[in-house]
């Protein structure tokens, strides 16, 4: 079973086997957690987000997908980047979200990664409520296969920490 562990701090200066970006469709760098791990990445994270478009994704990353570069500078052997999606009080994208953690997990899979720090995915210009953000990410990741033998959720200010640590509180494995 995974163990899960809690952090309040900055991801692009935590050491995993992967961080997982909370990118956007366009693999190209942006706000928030994404443009805070291209710039401290370097541009090898950039370069290689860049491979990927002219090679696999021409139309950018879809929702729900994730997909592996180089770490460039970080203290990580990979970034995965992963598009969550936009939070809709009309639409539940709730699978979506779901499977921006699935899908990440089975990428460290993929790459033999066993240390794997993932951000609030969504929560942030996304527009995700915060506890539900939470609790998605909390049961998916309880509830995936995977060979991970650690998930850090890495939450950027108390508010986020507080609403993870009660969706692992309240979720029994």
């Amino acid at each position: 079973m995974v163990r899960i562990v809690l952090v309040q701090g900055d991801i692009t200066a935590e050491a995993a086997d992967a961080i997982v970006n909370a990118a956007n469709t366009s693999l190209l760098g942006g706000g928030g957690v994404d443009g805070a791990i291209h710039r401290k990445g370097g541009p090898e994270i950039l370069a290689a987000c860049q491979d990927l478009r002219r090679s696999h994704y021409g139309k950018g990353l879809p929702v729900g997908r994730a997909v592996a570069t180089t770490a460039g500078r970080l203290p990580a052997r990979h970034v995965i980047h992963t598009v969550g999606p936009v939070w809709s009080p009309e639409v539940d994208r709730s699978e979506s979200l779901a499977s921006c953690y699935r899908e990440s997990l089975r990428v460290a899979d993929e790459l033999g990664d066993r240390t794997v720090a993932f951000p609030a995915i969504s929560t942030g210009i996304y527009g995700w409520p915060m506890e539900d953000g939470a609790r998605i990410a909390v049961e998916t990741v309880r509830a995936a296969p995977t060979e991970v033998e650690e998930v850090r959720f890495v939450l950027f200010d108390a508010r986020a920490y507080a609403a993870f640590e009660a969706a692992v509180g309240q979720e029994r494995p």
